[in-house]
């Protein structure tokens, strides 16, 4: 059963003062999300995947379409207990402790007290905030607000999490314990789905990502597949500390990185590139093919709707 069916939602808001005019935010969305995945909503600013959160969510209100969630109507109040939401920019009570706020959360999630207690000091754990659990929100910076807010997420253990920018503030450190945390999610099989623009993290952590662009969806795969494709070019790294002249010759780009160099040639030059190591008595380290990245998948999908856009006019 799918987690997530997103069934032709759509919005349109209207705009201006006085003569107001409707801007659409959304086209109508057809997506589906499996259990278990960690799933990429990809997009630049103001693309949609805020609003497609929202709708989701309840806050706002389609202009036209509908959702499933876990096999049921998405306004069904049932559904709400099994999902959990970190929105873009949360907001809490500045003069709470942390953990006041989350024994806040857990007693509107209806946790009992003796449970409570226990997942809120679990959840602090698991966030890295243990230690900080007794202290004022207001003395928090940006990203350990931002980690709080992925506690009260997590904090009733729901069986789909969505997490609007949650990477968003953190310093690397942190970004690489939420992306172990999705990891944990996803182990423990939570359908994890989350929008970001820090597209290294989803190459690493998305089972599958959706482009949206200007409110329209413009691809949906497996990471691997949409990278799959081969540039015509292929890295070679071979044992070195310097590069030898017959090479330089070439006009390969090298770069030095320790005791090893590294070369992008085209694909047609790999035999000749080959034989000008061995007669330099090069140790090869590796051949590899020069696969895009998900960075240059998303770039390219936008600038042909760029240019789709521009032709249609």
């Amino acid at each position: 059963m799918p987690a997530i069916e997103i069934l032709g939602l759509e919005k349109t808001y209207s705009v201006g003062f006085w003569r107001k005019r409707p801007k659409r935010a959304l086209y109508p969305l057809q997506l589906t999300v499996e259990e278990g995945e960690v799933f990429g909503f990809l997009g630049p600013n103001g693309a949609g995947k805020t609003t497609t959160l929202k709708l989701l969510m309840g806050l706002v209100f389609p202009t036209a379409g509908s959702a499933r969630i876990l096999g049921q109507e998405w306004t069904d109040p049932a559904v709400k207990a099994q999902i959990g939401f970190l929105p873009e920019q949360p907001y809490f009570y500045d003069y709470l402790t942390a953990h006041e706020l989350l024994n806040y959360y857990g007693q509107l999630s209806g946790m009992p007290a003796k449970d409570r207690n226990r997942r809120v000091e679990e959840v602090f754990h698991q966030v890295g905030l243990h230690d900080v659990r007794g202290i004022q929100l207001r003395k928090f910076s940006k990203g350990m607000l931002q980690r709080v807010g992925i506690a009260q997420a997590i904090l009733h253990d729901p069986k789909i999490v969505f997490f609007d920018e949650p990477m968003s503030g953190l310093d690397p450190m942190g970004r690489r314990e939420v992306r172990d945390l999705m990891e944990e999610l996803k182990q423990k099989g939570k359908t994890v789905f989350f929008s970001t623009h820090i597209l290294s993290d989803a190459e690493t952590l998305c089972d599958r990502v959706a482009i949206i662009h200007k409110g329209l969806l413009r691809s949906v795969g497996a990471v691997e597949e949409l990278t799959s494709s081969v540039q015509g070019k292929v890295e070679v790294i071979w044992q070195g500390t310097e590069i030898p002249a017959s090479i330089k010759v070439l006009g390969v780009e090298c770069h030095l990185s320790g005791e090893h160099v590294r070369a992008i040639i085209a694909e047609n030059q790999q035999d000749v590139f080959i034989d000008v190591l061995r007669r330099e008595r090069q140790r090869l380290v590796s051949i590899t093919p020069v696969r895009t990245s998900l960075e240059s998948y998303f770039v390219e999908k936008l600038r042909h709707a760029e240019t789709t856009a521009g032709s249609a006019v």
